[in-house]
């Protein structure tokens, strides 16, 4: 298994991060990936062997990154070792998106091909387990509490979650405000003391969605034979920050309004205006002069960047984070980003965005 550097940076995609003696996922129809996966799929026709395909959600803080390292947890290392426990031999998982030391992911997928042997009897090989029982058994095994796989599938073994995967979603979390960072949100966000303005770093993200050459936006050790990627979306939203809890206000209006018990809930899930938020901030939010009472603490405004591509370059998406925050605080203009894209160079950028506000949001593949 291919060791890595833990105080290096891995890439929060396909691409983690170079090693001297690893490859980077490439452009697709690359001859050197088309073999991989050839490769891969012949090493897959074992009689008897099951190949899972399993989702999986971590917080990235306490991992070194999500590739397995010697002497250091990673997410790859403590996912075969609960494999292991599980059915009583070594198994090689497979990612489809690699991540950053303190990196997070709502849904990473791996694949891990599983033969099941016999306990009474060594050598019998047995019908597979249903997904049901391996996402149980697999989740018994994962003490720590900072990670659970949270759907597994039976697929066939020429189904690769690296190499199938159409496309990948990321989110990263801004919180804004001069209060110092909650405890819960400790190492979830990037926190950003000046006011960042919303509307300039939408119309940034106009200038960089489509299809491009990034080199002004990936990291000086990127492998990737071509810098063009194409950037599906980009784009920026104020949303409720988390954890939410209704204020006293809110509250009352819920019960003067005779609105049901879960109209609240429903509002924050279909986007809906609740409360202070119908003006554009959150309940107790940092522009709000209201004095909440002791030890009430004021509510960060939350910003959300959603990033969604095939693929991703090296840095790719925490450097695009780290423009758009220049932007939102009026060190770039929008004229700037365009100057920094044309450029096509690796030190045009603005210094890239800290790992903790990075979330791997989805993987998506077609209807399994």
């Amino acid at each position: 298994m291919t060791e890595v550097n833990p105080k290096a940076s891995p890439e929060e995609s396909p691409n983690e991060r170079p090693s001297k003696i690893s490859k980077t996922l490439q452009e697709e129809g690359d001859s050197s990936e088309e073999e991989e996966e050839k490769e891969a799929v012949d090493k897959s026709m074992k009689p008897g062997l099951q190949r899972y395909l399993v989702a999986v959600e971590y917080i990235g803080t306490r991992f070194c990154g999500s590739q397995q390292q010697l002497n250091h947890r990673t997410v790859v290392g403590v996912l075969q070792e609960a494999f292991h426990k599980f059915i009583g031999q070594p198994v090689t998982i497979c990612l489809s998106s690699r991540t950053d030391a303190g990196v997070h992911a709502l849904s990473n997928v791996c694949h891990v091909d599983v033969e099941r042997i016999s306990k009474r009897k060594p050598g019998e090989v047995l019908p597979p387990h249903e997904p049901a029982v391996v996402r149980k058994a697999v989740n018994h095994f994962l003490q720590e509490g900072d990670i659970m796989v949270t759907d597994v599938r039976s697929v066939s073994a020429h189904f690769h979650a690296r190499f199938k995967a159409q496309e990948r979603t990321y989110f990263y979390r801004l919180l804004i405000g001069p209060e110092l960072l909650s405890t819960f949100e400790k190492d979830r966000a990037w926190h950003v003391s000046e006011e960042l303005d919303l509307v300039s770093m939408q119309e940034a993200c106009k200038v960089l969605v489509g299809h491009h050459d990034f080199s002004s936006f990936r990291a000086s050790g990127c492998q990737a034979k071509s810098p063009f990627r194409t950037l599906e979306e980009l784009s920026v939203l104020e949303v409720v920050s988390t954890p939410y809890f209704p204020s006293i206000t809110e509250r009352e209006q819920n019960s003067s309004n005779g609105e049901g018990p879960h109209s609240f809930h429903n509002k924050c899930k279909t986007g809906l205006p609740t409360g202070s938020i119908s003006n554009g901030f959150l309940a107790g939010g940092s522009n709000s002069g209201t004095d909440l009472g002791f030890g009430i603490r004021r509510r960060h405004r939350c910003y959300v960047i959603t990033a969604r591509s095939r693929s991703f370059l090296y840095h790719q998406v925490r450097l695009l984070v780290g423009v758009l925050k220049s932007v939102g605080t009026g060190d770039l203009t929008v004229s700037d980003v365009e100057r920094i894209l044309n450029a096509r160079s690796i030190t045009a950028a603005s210094p890239m965005a800290p790992a903790c506000g990075l979330y791997l949001g989805h993987v998506k593949y077609e209807p399994l």
